[in-house]
């Protein structure tokens, strides 16, 4: 059988000025049976949408802040680096899959994005405008717990547990879920941590990262299968 093809949303360093990509979004794909391409940063929309072609499904990746204008408020002086190229890239891409009903999976930043772009609001800044007991931005290693979560919907019945130790590593988190969203995780402290859309084939976030825990927790490579799957 072929292998689907995910197109993966690139990340950039400001300092380097450069693409790069963390190993784990591809070998989380590879692992679950995906080949994966990173997408190129700027490309005219007529080449874009030759690449999306190609692509059996997104991947929406971690990385810089979303730009707080796309859901109508003025960046906070708490609001980290933006970049309006991956902004740009990302609503032309995700809006053409959510209307084609092309699998898309969300992480960290992708779960951010996703809310905004279907209508939803952020959380600029964790620590001011929803401080709390539990720690969302942790230390290396990332492949270690820092909280629990609690399941629900799609998520409870592909991994049939009730709470999930998860990773954490981020200063915003969705605020207002988008009317297209259904949440199916929360922290302790009530931030949403995964949302999906029940329309959809396969649209599913997290706020963890699966991407580098998935080598020692079987329940990271299921996000990764559960997404593959559905771009078969």
């Amino acid at each position: 059988m072929e292998k689907p093809i995910i197109g993966v949303i690139p990340i950039w360093d400001d300092e380097k000025q450069s693409l790069w990509m963390l190993p784990g979004y591809f070998e989380g794909i590879c692992a679950a049976g995906g080949l994966p391409v990173m997408l190129p940063l700027n490309a005219d929309e007529g080449d874009l949408d030759l690449l999306y072609e190609l692509c059996d499904g997104l991947l929406f990746t971690g990385g810089h802040d979303v730009n707080p204008e796309l859901y109508g408020q003025k960046p906070l002086a708490q609001c980290g680096t933006l970049c309006p190229a991956r902004d740009r890239l990302e609503e032309h891409l995700f809006h053409r899959a959510f209307a084609e009903d092309k699998p898309v999976f969300g992480i960290c930043r992708g779960i951010q994005l996703i809310n905004v772009l279907l209508g939803g609001t952020l959380y600029q800044d964790l620590p001011m405008e929803h401080p709390g007991p539990i720690d969302h931005h942790m230390t290396p290693p990332y492949d270690q717990v820092c909280h629990t979560v609690r399941l629900d919907g799609p998520l409870l019945q592909l991994l049939d547990k009730q709470e999930l130790g998860v990773n954490s590593y981020h200063h915003q988190a969705v605020r207002e879920v988008a009317p297209d969203l259904t949440p199916m995780a929360w922290s302790p402290d009530g931030l949403v941590e995964a949302a999906y859309c029940p329309k959809k084939k396969f649209l599913w976030a997290v706020q963890w990262h699966p991407e580098f825990s998935y080598r020692n927790d079987p329940f990271g490579l299921s996000l990764f299968r559960a997404f593959v799957r559905s771009c078969g």
